[in-house]
């Protein structure tokens, strides 16, 4: 599959990049962003796959993160995908914030018109890591996802959905339980339809409670003073008493400001 690239900084040692492809499971273009630390001239590097939160694109996470020192030291390759497809010229994709572009939820959409684009879930899981690996100097037996909201949602799933694909899995300000938040009924009826029985296996509570592979490394991060958690979008605290009762470790740190 062809790669074009967008744009390549010096960063650390490393090199930001961003290419465009074009993807067979979204049916459109799509971009990603990239980290090569210094390590990956000559030899290959685990890689974190890192998933943003609602109306971001490949850009936010790469331009106010600061992640490149870290995976610099680290000898981390991290990549970062765009969070929806775009230009499908679907009726209503850009109606509203949390729907749509820039809110894929990382899901496979089986709704139509959204199911011929939307699947976010296949992209981030199959053929992204498919190109990267045959791309970039990647160990493909050292991976692990991380991300940011909906992002933190796309990640847990991803892990939980993929019994040892992933070394760990981390998130800031997950949303835990979208088959019971606002967010998350909006999306899901919008992409999967009205039956919510076909919701749960994109909710991370509901999956954590049926998880049956290997141990698995959680950490949530969260803060406190996070309006969505205070508004009942993020319900970290099933997520948790889920993974109790599967007796699966998960840290959870809550932390004094807003992430």
């Amino acid at each position: 599959m062809e790669l074009k690239q967008i744009s390549s900084n010096k960063c650390f040692g490393g090199l930001q990049k961003v290419f465009e492809h074009s993807s067979v499971e979204l049916k459109c273009k799509m971009k990603f962003a990239i980290y090569l630390p210094p390590q990956a001239e000559s030899a290959k590097c685990p890689a974190l796959y890192w998933l943003s939160g609602l109306t971001c694109t490949e850009q936010n996470f790469i331009s106010k993160s600061g992640c490149q020192q870290a995976a610099s030291e680290h000898g981390l390759v991290v990549i970062a995908p765009d969070t929806s497809p775009r230009g499908c010229n679907i009726k209503g994709e850009d109606d509203s914030w949390d729907f749509g572009t820039g809110a894929g939820f990382f899901v496979n959409a089986t709704e139509d018109p959204w199911n011929t684009n939307y699947r976010m879930y296949s992209y981030v899981t199959e053929e992204l890591p498919q190109l990267i690996n045959a791309n970039f100097p990647v160990d493909p037996q050292r991976i692990s996802i991380f991300g940011h909201s909906m992002g933190g949602h796309g990640a847990l799933i991803c892990a939980l959905k993929n019994p040892g694909k992933y070394r760990s899995v981390s998130a800031f300000a997950p949303i835990c339980n979208p088959v019971l938040c606002p967010w998350g009924k909006k999306a899901f009826n919008g992409y999967l339809g009205p039956d919510q029985s076909k919701w749960k296996a994109y909710d991370a509570t509901c999956l954590v409670k049926s998880y049956s592979g290997p141990q698995i490394d959680i950490l949530i991060d969260q803060g406190k003073d996070d309006e969505f958690l205070s508004n009942g979008q993020l319900l970290p605290d099933n997520f948790i008493a889920a993974c109790t009762e599967k007796k699966i470790p998960v840290v959870f740190r809550l932390q004094e400001a807003r992430l």
